[in-house]
């Protein structure tokens, strides 16, 4: 991170989202390389960006589309890396020829010119490097966005390099080892797909049962599901360390689906809104209290140690989990007498970890793909080659918003998170200090927008949606451009996610929690 040339950074409020890893950006900018930021609020990133695109939300693939059109006009394309290494390069060039930067400026809302100077800056950056987060995925799009960047990387050639390559943010610590492990609905542990027979046939041996060749669902999938009759009706569900409650689209869809089960368990530190609706909850360890492993964004496998023993009746999550299989008749995870014996084998099953065990993480020094017991493990995927061959061009178009602004609901309200309360306030909801910094949500209301809506600052506002209406204290400031407002998840007391879910990913079932229209009115 340190090293970069040029920064794209789309989507992704590092500052307070990811604020360790932004000051390797901030080493890098003082180092002398340039950043774009692509956001449509004036966040603290932006403020250090050499170019700030404040695009329309929603409207990622349009700017992503000028860009190709102009580093392809502008001959910025690394010819020796597309032929030895890409496929379908000819048919994207044609096929973003008629999406100009006069196109996409109408749609995103911004100059034609700051599109092209983007385009050309990231262009001739030796090497650049994209980085994103929920703000490019958690759209109708999220697919089609993500496959963007992909596109513009390998125009450039800015990938398998130093300082380089397309760079997905995670959204919590461990989230990069919960895919590793399967927990994604198409795959088994390591990304080996379930719709392959040969991965079906290695896991039903390794478990002990027949495993069907089907990917599974996805939980925006199981909540629909929940409390149907019939073959697909989910009647029991386990909901291991999530507020689903607090941060799932469509809060009232979301309470009605968990309502309707027959039997809700949920495993997790803290008494939070989901946990009051199960009829059984396990208190689980803190990381402090936890021997295990968790995987981080930059793929290292690290050790995680108990430094203090577990309160209560407080167990791990494996140990727990293990426990409510085997006393429901299954003996497969008898074995297991500890973290290490989970790990271990994940290492036999998994083709990325295969090369490591327990004693080898000791010092975390190892980032995946390690096959074999002698490999020094991966600082950067796609060096010399991509595993599935060629790196694929992408033929994509523009699509608006599962919802547009109209005349009911004129205003395009963005979220996400914000420093202090990071993500459902589960834990940082529990600290006096955090609290005291940010006590309360507030409504990012731009002054011109206020003054038209005969608002001030520390009025309160009902904002409403097709799904719903919430009661929210008004903070004006040009943080937020004309005609968007934000505000965070993460309070419970205002459960901004009543109004969000209008749609969802198509293949990936990720709700479009970046963009939803609203009307505010002034609660007298």
């Amino acid at each position: 991170m340190e090293h970069p040339d040029v920064i794209f950074a789309i989507g992704t409020n590092m500052t307070e989202c990811h604020p360790v890893a932004a000051t390797r950006l901030k080493k890098a900018i003082t180092r002398g390389a340039k950043m774009i930021v692509v956001d449509p609020r004036e966040t603290r990133l932006a403020k250090m960006a050499h170019l700030h695109l404040r695009i329309r939300v929603g409207s990622d693939v349009a700017l992503l589309l000028a860009m190709a059109n102009v580093i392809s006009r502008e001959g910025l394309l690394d010819d020796s890396f597309i032929k030895e290494r890409t496929s379908g390069s000819s048919d994207f060039i044609k096929h973003v020829e008629e999406f100009t930067p006069d196109w996409a400026a109408n749609i995103c809302e911004i100059d034609a010119k700051l599109i092209e100077e983007a385009a050309i800056i990231y262009g001739k950056g030796d090497p650049a490097a994209i980085y994103y987060t929920l703000g490019i995925t958690e759209h109708i799009c999220g697919v089609d966005n993500v496959q963007s960047l992909c596109n513009l990387a390998l125009m450039t050639g800015n990938l398998g390099v130093t300082g380089g390559g397309i760079n997905p943010m995670r959204g919590q610590n461990n989230i990069q080892g919960a895919g590793d492990c399967g927990a994604v609905p198409s795959n088994f542990p390591g990304f080996q797909p379930c719709s392959d027979p040969d991965f079906a046939e290695k896991f039903s041996k390794a478990y002990g049962r027949s495993i069907d060749p089907q990917k599974g669902i996805t939980k925006v999938a199981a909540l629909n599901q929940s409390g149907q009759e019939g073959p697909d009706g989910i009647h029991a569900m386990l909901i291991d360390g999530e507020n689903t409650v607090v941060t799932d689209p469509d809060k009232k869809h979301c309470e009605k689906a968990l309502g309707s089960l027959q039997h809700l368990v949920v495993i997790d530190l803290f008494m939070t809104e989901t946990a009051q609706l199960a009829d059984i909850v396990f208190p689980a360890t803190g990381f402090a209290e936890t021997d295990g492993v968790q995987t981080n964004t930059e793929r290292r496998v690290q050790r995680l140690r108990a430094a203090v023993p577990p309160p209560g009746e407080a167990k791990p999550d494996w140990w727990i989990i293990s426990e409510i299989s085997k006393r429901m008749g299954n003996k497969q995870f008898e074995h297991f007498h500890s973290a290490k014996d989970v790990f271990n084998e994940l290492c036999s099953l998994s083709p990325i970890y295969n090369g490591l065990d327990w004693d080898r993480i000791e010092n975390s020094e190892y980032q995946w793909p390690v096959p074999e017991k002698d490999h020094p493990g991966t600082p950067r995927l796609h060096e010399k080659e991509f595993k599935n061959g060629k790196g694929l061009f992408t033929i994509i178009g523009y699509r608006d918003p599962a919802e547009v602004i109209d005349e009911d609901y004129p205003v395009w309200l963005t979220t996400g998170r914000r420093l202090q309360a990071y993500h459902s306030r589960t834990q940082t909801g529990r600290s006096a200090g955090i609290d005291y910094l940010l006590n309360e949500e507030t409504l990012e209301v731009n002054p011109k927008d206020a003054i038209e809506w005969q608002l001030k600052d520390g009025d309160f506002v009902e904002m409403s949606s097709r799904r719903g209406s919430i009661t929210i204290k008004v903070r004006v400031t040009d943080k937020s451009p004309q005609g968007t407002v934000f505000t965070s998840f993460s309070f419970a007391s205002v459960p901004v996610n009543i109004l969000t879910g209008s749609g969802y990913d198509p293949v990936t079932d990720t709700a479009e929690l970046k963009v939803c229209p609203v009307r505010i009115e002034l609660v007298n």
